[in-house]
């Protein structure tokens, strides 16, 4: 029985054998549990494995397989006598071969290679001789398994084997045949099985149905022509579908509603067909719950599409007679017997964000019975589904609020999170009163994820209810004190700064609280971030902004120096806005200016320094001690103060926006020899890198390797290069390099349009790609049509050869300041010779060439630069004097279209992040920037989603009142 041709199962059976018939011989009495412990002992010694007690490591008959050897055993595949004689010892070396290939511990150099692959491959395909249904299975199995492995031009020789057992008589067979096919069939032989597919769709087996659907829904996704083929088979798919059976064919129907709705597509009047079919009661005919899901998923698809193009809140059977049929199926739906088809029916409604509350009564009636279900999975998936809905449509899911609440004492912890965040947005005072003792006890036990969206919620609550606000910052100050994640914590310390812009009643509440977080905070991160934050709102939110400086104080003597150097600048901060604070601050920065850390030395000695000489300049006058309160002179530095002008205001423009600009300064000719004195407000204007869009510099130059090596460092440069063009001032900015023509035509030309206070200079960089030939005084001519502006000269390019760039100039004078959109017809004119490609010397005279240009537009967004400002709403309150407002109704099915274009034409900049929007019917876009001249624009655009388009009423403010506008008329 140890023969070495045995398997490892063979030989376990025989030895439970071996040693059951030798207990038998001593003792003809049954075995209690220890002689049973003892047998399996003695066959565990027998193979050589270790008992449990031994090594508590499992055994598995596979463990030590080596390829070679399975490999060297699969080669009795070949033999037919024995696959037919021992089909298990086949099944046995097939499923080691799957083992070695799909289990996640096996070495990379055991796996299987394509040529041993393909090999196998082969071999199996001789035990289709086999009857045996397990090896025949195993087969199936086999190759599903091995053909990603194998060469794809290989295992088309199956083919003929698969159909031939595809046609078999026995179901097993066929449907197994089917299911290995998807891997091999393509398009190109599908139509010689087409046949045989479609009498498997109609079959009376449903397993040989369901394996056929499903291998038609696998082919319709891999191409168009396999789209092609299976559209014919609509006919059987239906027969499929209404085929009339036991609940064993509940799978058919399930498998042929799917293929018909992915037959269907994009095709909305055969989608409302089939709801159309089915609406009746439910779904008449569909006996199968999951087909029934799906075509109630195919019906919530249609009517959002619907949807998408009405703005406002709707009644959905107003909308159209298919969102009627549809929703009138989907509410039949709501009372059929399967729980699952009700819940998909009342989530498929739910999310119908743009229909009045109205319409979803019926749906939330139906979750609100779930609430109470026995079933975990069931209170769970309403729950949720509640959750989403009430972002749209609280006061509809405020019906459900006291089964909500009986959610909140579930043992699922999910359950329970889940509805408190639900209550917190539909609920009211007292519900919030109620949540928020339960809600320590619940933030225990739920992930961190969640209890990140649990922080933004009570931020929102807080915002609509007011008055909780101090239940609130408790309970958040409770759990900063808590264990958590450093994104949780971070997300409290963003709600509780949130707060404290939102009410500033709450400042000092909202700073005590920070500040005993800090004394045990664990994120050096976080800490930094907390005292700038208390540096910000500290000197201005309390009437004693002394008592924040000993968690200062604290931080300097016990922490890292990271921290300790944030708290240095934060004990700056308040010497900087309280006069009376500094001869209290000064001797604890002096202990600082030991510190043995660089930054935190460099940092106290130089704020030593500047708050000495701010002392000595405007010393601090202690009030009489009997004065009265009201009577306090105000605690804020001095005009001219040293130390508040240095630690307190803020560069107007950021380092590398500076740096900028003194490189755009200094390119200008003659500006190192000018007497004038160098202060920001004579610096040249850069706008923001990190906008698409806007430029890096105010000017561009182009190298001579190729249009598209741009070289966006020198601002102007190209400009101030020509003598004839540097007299005309500064460049106040450069658009980005327009393309004229295609980049494979003959001659590649591209504009950059220069701005200057009275002038446009046009810069059109010309590339030669035309083989032995070159270009002489090429130049552009232009031609406008319009009174604004007015041609004074051009520049050509006096030789561009071939694969060179050259440039040329045409200079445009403003004969007024209105800016609306002129187009400027272009022609290219020049000289071309034919070279000689040895001597590289012209072969005859030149001759003249035109070659038309595509037209140039010069508009608005072209003279204002994308400059942002550090406070929108400082700024727009500082320009209230000169205002222009205006509405307009722009041609947009999407406000999140509009935006970008409203953008393009403006050239402005959005500010505070207003470039995303977050809603589909209305949004806020605030936008600022510089117009020729350096005056500053603001604007605000308000956007409405409407039935006709998208309503912008947007009002500007500028410096100038003709600035304003001339920008709004330019918006058509």
């Amino acid at each position: 029985h140890r023969s070495s041709h045995q398997t490892a199962s063979d030989k376990i059976f025989f030895l439970v054998l071996y040693h059951i018939n030798k207990e038998r011989a001593k003792s003809r009495q049954s075995f209690d549990q220890g002689d049973m412990e003892q047998l399996f002992n003695d066959i565990a010694e027998d193979l050589g494995v270790k008992t449990k007690d031994e090594d508590e490591t499992s055994f598995h008959p596979y463990a030590h397989l080596e390829k070679s050897r399975v490999l060297q055993d699969a080669r009795i595949f070949h033999d037919s006598e024995i696959v037919r004689r021992k089909p298990r010892k086949c099944c046995t070396i097939l499923a080691k071969i799957l083992y070695i290939q799909n289990n996640p511990a096996t070495s990379q150099a055991s796996t299987l290679t394509q040529v041993e692959a393909t090999d196998l491959f082969f071999a199996a395909t001789k035990l289709f001789v086999s009857s045996d249904t397990s090896l025949r299975r195993l087969v199936y199995l086999f190759i599903k398994e091995i053909i990603p492995l194998c060469d794809p031009s290989d295992v088309i020789i199956v083919t003929s084997c698969l159909t031939k057992d595809m046609t078999s008589n026995i179901g097993l067979y066929r449907s197994n045949a089917i299911r290995a096919l998807v891997n091999i069939i393509d398009s190109s032989m599908l139509g010689s099985i087409e046949r045989y597919i479609k009498q498997a769709i109609v079959d009376n087996d449903p397993r040989v149905s369901n394996s056929a659907l499903v291998a038609a829904s696998h082919w319709f996704t891999r191409s168009s022509e396999n789209k092609v083929i299976i559209k014919r088979w609509v006919g059987e798919v239906r027969e499929a579908l209404l085929r009339k059976s036991s609940k064993k064919h509940e799978m058919v129907q399930m498998n042929a509603m799917r293929l018909l709705v992915q037959m269907k597509g994009k095709d909305r009047l055969g989608i409302c067909k089939l709801v159309q079919q089915f609406s009746g009661h439910a779904g008449k005919g569909l006996k199968s719950p999951l087909a029934l899901v799906i075509l109630i998923r195919a019906c919530g698809e249609l009517i959002r599409e619907e949807l998408s193009a009405v703005g406002s809140l709707v009644d959905i059977r107003e909308v159209s007679s298919l969102c009627k049929l549809g929703f009138e199926f989907l509410e039949a739906s709501l009372s059929h017997s399967e729980e699952l088809v009700s819940f998909e029916a009342a989530r498929t409604i739910s999310s119908f964000h743009t229909v009045e509350a109205q319409n979803l009564v019926h749906a939330i009636d139906c979750l609100q019975k779930m609430l109470i279900s026995d079933r975990s999975k069931s209170r769970f998936a309403a729950v949720k589904t509640l959750s989403a809905t009430a972002n749209h449509h609280p006061r509809a899911v405020a019906r459900c609020n006291e089964g909500l609440e009986k959610c909140v004492e579930d043992s699922n912890k999910q359950i329970a999170t889940m509805a408190v965040g639900t209550l917190l947005k539909t609920g009211n005072e007292q519900v919030l009163d109620r949540l928020m003792l339960k809600l320590d006890s619940i933030v225990e036990a739920i992930p961190e994820e969640e209890k990140i969206s649990l922080v933004s919620i009570l931020r929102d609550m807080c915002i609509q209810y007011p008055s909780k606000y101090q239940s609130i910052l408790n309970s958040l100050s409770s759990f900063l004190s808590r264990e958590g994640t450093f994104e949780f914590k971070h997300s409290i310390v963003n709600c509780i700064t949130s707060l404290m812009q939102q009410f500033p009643e709450a400042s000092e509440l909202c700073l005590a609280h920070l500040c005993e977080y800090i004394e045990d905070c664990e994120y050096s991160m976080l800490s930094t971030k907390i005292m700038h934050i208390i540096g910000k709102f500290g000197p201005s939110s309390s009437q004693y902004p002394s008592r924040y400086i000993r968690f200062l104080y604290n931080r300097i003597m016990l922490d890292n120096a990271i921290v300790r150097a944030a708290a240095v600048s934060t004990l700056v901060l308040f010497a900087s806005s309280c006069p009376s604070l500094r001869l209290s601050i000064l001797p604890l920065l002096r202990i600082s200016c030991m510190d043995e850390n660089d930054e935190v030395r460099d940092r106290s000695s130089i704020a030593v320094k500047l708050l000495e000489k701010a002392i000595e300049a405007n010393p601090y006058k202690p009030p009489d001690i009997e004065a009265k309160f009201d009577e306090l002179p105000p605690n804020v530095p001095a005009d001219g103060d040293l130390a508040a002008y240095a630690f307190l205001l803020e560069l107007p423009v950021g380092f590398d926006q500076l740096k900028r600009s003194i490189e755009a300064y200094n390119a200008v000719p003659g500006v190192m020899y000018s007497d004038e004195a160098l202060t920001l407000s004579c610096l040249h204007l850069t706008e923001n890198s990190n906008d698409e869009g806007a430029s890096t510099a105010p000017g561009v130059s182009l190298k001579a390797n190729g249009p598209s090596n741009i070289n966006v460092r020198d601002p102007a440069g190209a400009v101030y290069a020509i003598p004839e063009l540097s007299g005309f001032g500064r460049v106040f900015r450069s658009s980005q390099s327009i393309a004229m023509t295609e980049e494979e035509t003959e001659y590649v030309v591209r504009c950059t349009k220069h701005v200057l206070d009275h002038h446009v200079i046009l810069q059109f960089s010309i590339h030669n790609t035309v083989e032995r030939q070159m270009m002489r005084q090429a130049v552009i001519s232009v031609d406008i049509d319009s009174e604004l502006y007015e041609i004074i000269g051009d520049i050509p390019a006096d030789k561009i050869s071939y694969g060179d760039t050259g440039s040329c100039f045409c200079v445009l004078h403003r004969k007024s300041e209105d800016i609306f959109p002129v187009t400027l017809s272009c022609q290219l004119h020049f000289v071309a010779f034919d070279m000689d490609p040895d001597s590289n010397e012209p072969l005859s005279s030149g001759y003249e060439e035109e070659y038309t240009l595509e037209d140039l537009i010069i508009g608005p967004a072209d003279f204002m630069a994308k400059s942002s400002v550090v406070d929108f709403g400082e700024e727009w309150n500082n320009l209230s004097k000169n205002e222009s407002k205006e509405k307009f109704l722009l041609q947009f099915s999407d406000i999140g279209k509009a935006v970008p274009e409203l953008l393009c034409t403006l050239g402005m900049v959005p500010c505070d992040g207003t470039n995303q929007v977050r809603t589909s019917t209305a949004h806020m876009l605030h936008l600022s920037g510089a117009y020729v001249g350096g005056h500053k624009v603001l604007a605000r655009a308000q956007l409405l989603l409407q039935n006709d388009g998208v309503l912008v009423k947007i009002a500007v403010r500028s410096e100038l009142e003709s600035i304003c506008r001339s920008l709004l008329s330019c918006i058509r």
